[in-house]
């Protein structure tokens, strides 16, 4: 039987940082190292040194390139500047597949596959949240506008991906039930990640890394850390990763507390270099889907205390004793000063290493992956019943 001929594939995002960026990286590296050809579409005004960085470790990976145009977060009129650009480059690319990551980056895939196809050119057309505008209420006119887009957009959908039960669950009960095709394919850690950091002679007792703005809770975990000396009775350490639009509100908070000294801050790095310098990672955060951050550390087997937000139960384990309700500073100091004083608290909470590799690795979600993407598209000499039809020249 011959192989399967290899596709080509787009990914669409704004803004190059954190979690969506980190998965289509992931995507991109396995899917190029199994023939297929892939290409990045995201914005420019986004992302600093650190970024670039990742950019040039994925570049051998994208034979289809990498098109960067001002993406705005909000909503304006450059939107359909952006929309436009976009159109031009990605029809020069004639994808099979267009995967759209996050709200912008959902839209510009749907709107350009669907454009595409009213001239009579067919590719398979993705959407992935990743959050984003799930974590909109309802109770607003903005939430109500911005959910109400994505029930349209479903009409532009060959298949929505949430990347944990937690992230389908919440799309139901705030945009519908899915009226096209829908899965659930876990976020995945490359399997050369899988293996154990030691922390290093002088780490501190707690991590935050990630980005500095509020809904990740970092003022949440400022205000823990200091809860957390005071119920064990003695000075802690700690260090805060990352760079954001908050960070200098987070060192005021830190001064007015007199923590300046026991909590230093850094920018941001890769998180295995990070993990190195703690014993343990705490993600306070108000609202996720499905962080990466939990995962890596878990992976290398580094003890996570979180919020008992998104798919995080997902990853350690719902009855879990290293989860604390969201936004509640006291609840994540409690479980922060038992993993400091408690010998068998690590025992207890680390998840299983064979089950938990076995469910968030990376070859596993990209295999999933590639099957929906085969899946969504039709096979040489499929005429009636296709779900996509074939590309046309």
């Amino acid at each position: 039987m011959a192989s399967e001929p290899p596709l080509r594939i787009i990914h669409c995002f704004r803004s190059p940082v954190g979690g969506i960026f980190r998965h289509v990286r992931d995507l991109a590296e396995y899917h190029a190292r199994q023939g297929h050809e892939v290409g990045i579409v995201c914005d420019s005004s986004t992302g600093g040194a650190y970024e670039e960085a990742l950019f040039d470790q994925i570049r051998p990976f994208l034979s289809l390139g990498i098109f960067r145009l001002p993406i705005r977060r909000s909503v304006s009129p450059g939107d359909l500047r952006a929309l436009w650009g976009s159109y031009r480059e990605i029809r020069s690319l004639q994808p099979d597949v267009l995967h759209g990551h996050g709200a912008k980056g959902g839209a510009i895939a749907r709107l350009i596959g669907s454009a595409l196809r009213v001239n009579r050119y067919r590719v398979a057309r993705l959407y992935s949240p990743h959050g984003g505008s799930l974590h909109y209420s309802r109770a607003t006119m903005t939430g109500n506008a911005v959910l109400l887009t994505e029930r349209l957009l479903e009409s532009f959908t060959d298949a929505l991906v949430f990347v944990c039960d937690f992230e389908r669950q919440t799309y139901v009960a705030k945009v519908g039930k899915p009226r096209c095709r829908s899965e659930r394919i876990y976020n995945g850690i490359s399997d050369r990640d899988f293996d154990t950091i030691y922390p290093q002679e002088g780490a501190a007792d707690f991590l935050y890394i990630g980005m500095l703005r509020d809904l990740k809770g970092p003022d949440v975990f400022i205000d823990a850390f200091a809860r957390t000396e005071r119920r064990v009775g003695r000075p802690l350490s700690a260090l805060m990763i990352g760079d954001g639009p908050d960070k200098e509100k987070y060192e005021q908070t830190m001064l007015r507390l007199g923590l300046g000294r026991r909590i230093a801050m850094m920018p941001a790095m890769k998180a295995r270099a990070a993990f190195a310098m703690t014993r343990a990672v705490v993600v306070p955060s108000r609202a996720e889907s499905m962080p990466y951050i939990v995962l890596e550390a878990l992976a290398a087997n580094v003890p996570v205390i979180a919020s008992r937000v998104g798919g995080i139960p997902e990853a350690l384990g719902h009855g879990n004793i290293a989860l604390a309700e969201p936004a509640d500073a006291d609840a994540l100091a409690a479980t922060m000063a038992r993993s400091v004083t408690d010998p068998k608290w690590r025992a207890q909470v680390m998840p299983e290493p064979i089950c938990f590799k076995g469910k968030f690795s990376a070859s596993v979600m990209a295999s999933s992956m590639m099957r929906l993407y085969r899946e969504l598209l039709p096979r040489p000499g499929c005429k009636a019943g296709c779900t996509v039809s074939p590309n046309l020249a």
